[in-house]
């Protein structure tokens, strides 16, 4: 007998799908996903086809942008983007890492001109392998995890 994992499909929205996981929640978490009345449905730790696992998130009536897709790179490099239209897949992209952050997230460095001046901070895409942030104004690289927003 075959096992068949189901998630309920989705009228009019958004799947990210392929996110690693324990990067599921963060998602829901940074992009405020939560504070929205639309019904969100939330895979964690789901079985592939290649016996892996991995996170997902359909969220009913809400279409992410190229820049959130863009931002999800920060989570999860390699995760798709399904827009659905009548329970219809109608575009299928991979999130790619931008070049640059603006006004994404907080220098960590708290001498950073960033966290005194009125200005939007920006971080330059370092190396995109093991991905590195250096910050516009203060010059200094960091890794992911040195960014609150992103626990």
């Amino acid at each position: 007998m075959q096992k068949k994992l189901q998630v309920e499909a989705i009228q009019h929205g958004s799947v990210i799908d392929h996110i690693p996981v324990q990067q599921g929640i963060k998602i829901l978490k940074f992009f405020n996903l939560t504070q929205t009345n639309e019904k969100i449905t939330v895979g964690l730790n789901l079985a592939t086809h290649t016996g892996q696992t991995k996170d997902l998130i359909k969220v009913e009536n809400t279409f992410i942008t190229d820049e959130q897709a863009n931002q999800l790179a920060l989570f999860a490099p390699n995760a798709t983007i399904n827009q659905i239209k009548d329970f219809q897949v109608v575009n299928k992209f991979k999130v790619q890492l931008p070049n640059s952050f603006i006004g994404v997230l907080a220098c960590p460095n708290s001498n950073c001109i960033s966290h005194n001046e009125p200005v939007n901070t920006r971080f330059y895409v370092k190396h995109k392998s093991v991905l590195k942030l250096k910050c516009h104004y203060c010059e200094k690289t960091f890794n992911p995890s040195f960014f609150s927003e992103l626990d």
